[in-house]
């Protein structure tokens, strides 16, 4: 992190925030670092994982962010290099044909290949590999991450893990012994921590080998019934991935690696892989996943989530990774209900930032989403009031959505607001998509007429000009002498009448946003329904 002042490490040393909680198991792996010492490599070295069969989403986005902040906070701690790989497992055999790309016939006659074996269905790069690996990095280009990418084919093929490889085979029996008592019995019989590939048909085979020599990188396996003798090394074997992930931790001296919950049984088999290969497994902690709106795990296969495309349509980056980095142990529905929620809440927090103490700014999500100081502008209307606006307004343009904000903001402007003339054209989308289609507006009944009468003739008493303040005293007081038994009741009268909705915005606000005259309009329309 740029600009590390004594007291901001002295801050990051003690903060709960859990990227800096994640980034001191750093520190304690390597106590040489109190002491001004580093790791023998001179790093520290951070990893993400890609399986390259499928295109980027929101999870690939989520894992590189969050080990990024973990990072940042590490920056802050002292003064040791890091490094990200994200690293790509382009040399798993392709399982099954996705549903979402072309030429899925051409697909299936290469089931079982290495993923850069298998020819691009989209007819753009040497292989399906290449092409999603492609994707990966735009992907990650596209959010500004610092990294190194990394592609197992190139490191099994350019013998990059070729002590490693030998090593597992020295390591066999030991790591059976991990493995075998985690298997069914079936499982059992044809298990092997080393998967050949065949020279015959190119595939990754899932077949028992046997050590032939383990200084050389030989084994011996079966294919379509004769004895083949092959060398593991070069590319002409890869390793079950559980064995594949612990030997990639070993052989790069990988220090941190997040994983979701779902892996956390193989972060465990992993772990004891590594510790036989005579490694030690990162740090690291298992997040949880995220929900779709019935609660239940989303699934790439079910096409039950929300993918980042989607969320960046009605939201902007910033409140994606606000709604990343909080709680990310507890699991959070993913639905595009909750984008409104996330943009005002990423905006209170960052309000608050420039009047915090340095304790506090530190476990401000802003903090860790703009790597410290955020920019210094400033929201003049929440989004969940510009979505109330848009929803009355009917089909509007954003030159019209400034033109009403001006009665409430003096110099309201895209140039003096430029954040709010993005979320302007977010609400637009968001409001169009899924606000209009259910708003209802209901007549008012009992009480209702007679206190809308009254705001009617009080709002006329006003001068156009009134500030918010003065138009929701007025609400406030009608609500409390006009019969209801509550104040709830009265807003929620308001919201059902006026916007056609459950919930909404500070009155006050909304009157003074959307004119006087205009709101006068809305009470009249309302008032129209009840005869």
């Amino acid at each position: 992190m740029s600009n590390v002042t004594p007291e901001l490490r002295a801050a990051a040393l003690v903060s709960k925030a859990w990227p800096y909680e994640e980034a001191r198991k750093l520190l304690k792996r390597y106590p040489q670092i109190a002491s001004g010492g580093a790791p023998e490599k001179g790093h520290v070295l951070f990893e993400t994982g890609y399986g390259p069969s499928g295109l980027p989403h929101i999870g690939t986005f989520n894992e590189v962010l969050r080990t990024t902040m973990v990072r940042r906070a590490f920056e802050s701690l002292c003064d040791v290099p890091t490094r990200l790989i994200a690293f790509s497992d382009d040399m798993d055999g392709l399982r099954k044909v996705p549903d979402n790309v072309p030429n899925q016939d051409m697909l299936r006659d290469h089931l079982g290949k290495p993923l850069t074996q298998v020819p691009d269905p989209f007819g753009k790069y040497e292989s399906f590999a290449h092409h999603n690996n492609a994707r990966l990095r735009e992907f990650l280009d596209q959010f500004g991450f610092d990294y190194e990418f990394a592609s197992s084919t190139d490191y099994y093929t350019g013998g990059r893990f070729d002590a490693a490889l030998k090593q597992v085979l020295r390591q066999y029996q030991g790591i059976m012994d991990v493995m075998l008592p985690t298997l069914r019995a079936e499982r059992q019989a044809t298990y092997s921590p080393v998967l050949p590939i065949s020279p015959k048909s190119g595939i990754v085979l899932q077949v028992p080998v046997e050590v032939v020599d383990a200084e050389a990188g030989l084994i011996a396996f079966e294919d379509e019934g004769e004895r083949i003798v092959q060398s593991v090394l070069g590319g002409k074997a890869k390793l079950q991935w559980k064995v594949d992930w612990a030997m990639r931790w070993v052989a790069l001296d990988v220090d941190y690696e997040m994983a979701g919950k779902d892996l956390i049984d193989s972060v465990t088999q992993s772990g004891k892989i590594a510790r036989v290969l005579g490694g030690r497994p990162p740090e690291g902690f298992n997040y949880e996943m995220f929900l779709d709106e019935k609660g239940e795990k989303i699934s790439k296969s079910k096409g039950n989530g929300l993918s980042l495309e989607q969320w960046l349509t009605y939201g902007p980056e910033e409140s994606i990774a606000f709604y990343a980095y909080r709680e990310p142990k507890k699991a959070k529905q993913l639905h595009l209900g909750v984008i409104p929620r996330a943009i005002d809440e990423y905006w209170q927090f960052r309000g608050n930032y420039a009047g915090q103490p340095i304790e506090q700014k530190l476990g401000n999500p802003v903090h860790h989403i703009h790597n410290g100081e955020p920019p210094a502008e400033t929201l003049p209307v929440t989004f969940g009031l510009l979505l109330n606006l848009v929803g009355v307004m009917g089909e509007a343009s954003k030159e019209q959505v400034w033109g009403y904000l001006t009665n409430y903001v003096p110099d309201a402007n895209p140039e003096t607001y430029p954040a709010l003339d993005r979320l302007i054209g977010y609400a637009l989308a968001y409001a169009r998509d899924f606000v209009a289609p259910t708003l209802q507006k209901r007549a008012p009944v009992g009480v209702e007429i007679e206190a809308l009468l009254r705001l009617d003739a009080e709002l006329a008493a006003l001068p156009a000009d009134a500030t918010a303040e003065a138009i929701q005293d007025q609400v406030y007081e009608i609500g409390k002498t006009g019969g209801f038994e509550n104040l709830r009741d009265w807003f929620k009268a308001l919201y059902e009448t006026l916007l056609g909705s459950e919930q909404g915005p500070r009155m006050g606000s909304f009157i003074a946003l959307y004119g006087i005259a205009n709101s006068r309009k809305l009470i009249a329309e309302a008032l129209a329904r009840a005869t």
